[in-house]
């Protein structure tokens, strides 16, 4: 018998998967994001109890990324990040590099306070982003 740290191939609780694959990083996280609609099994909204077996196709919300899981196997306790890698495949496209989000201006520390010129040039900035 395969210990509950070792992927098999038996029905595991989408709740329990998706905190044993370390997609949350509590069970009651993941439980609510079931419960929330944020955790789609097959494209389905379900309930945490729904069971998961190899074959099927996760998706889940977090962090503002979709993660699109195929289940390679099942844990049924949380295992270590390198053993969790093994049981999905994420076929979701990887997010957008951080080069491409706009830069929020730094003042110096120490610099005191903005000139007027410094002042305007930070107000229209933020008004861009209204």
């Amino acid at each position: 018998m395969n210990s509950p740290t070792q992927p098999d191939g038996r029905p595991v609780r989408i709740d329990a998967w998706v905190w044993a694959v370390r997609m949350f990083k509590t069970r009651s996280d993941a439980a609510t994001a079931v419960k929330a609609g944020h955790v789609k099994l097959n494209g389905n909204a379900v309930k945490p109890a729904q069971q998961v077996v190899p074959g099927d196709r996760v998706r889940v919300w977090r962090n503002h990324h979709e993660h699109d899981l195929e289940v390679l196997a099942t844990v049924r306790k949380r295992v270590g990040a390198p053993i969790a890698r093994t049981c999905y495949t994420d076929h979701a496209p990887p997010p957008p590099p951080k080069e491409f989000m706009p830069s929020v201006p730094v003042r110096e520390r120490g610099a005191g306070r903005p000139t007027k010129k410094e002042r305007r040039e930070m107000e229209k900035f933020r008004r861009g982003f209204r």
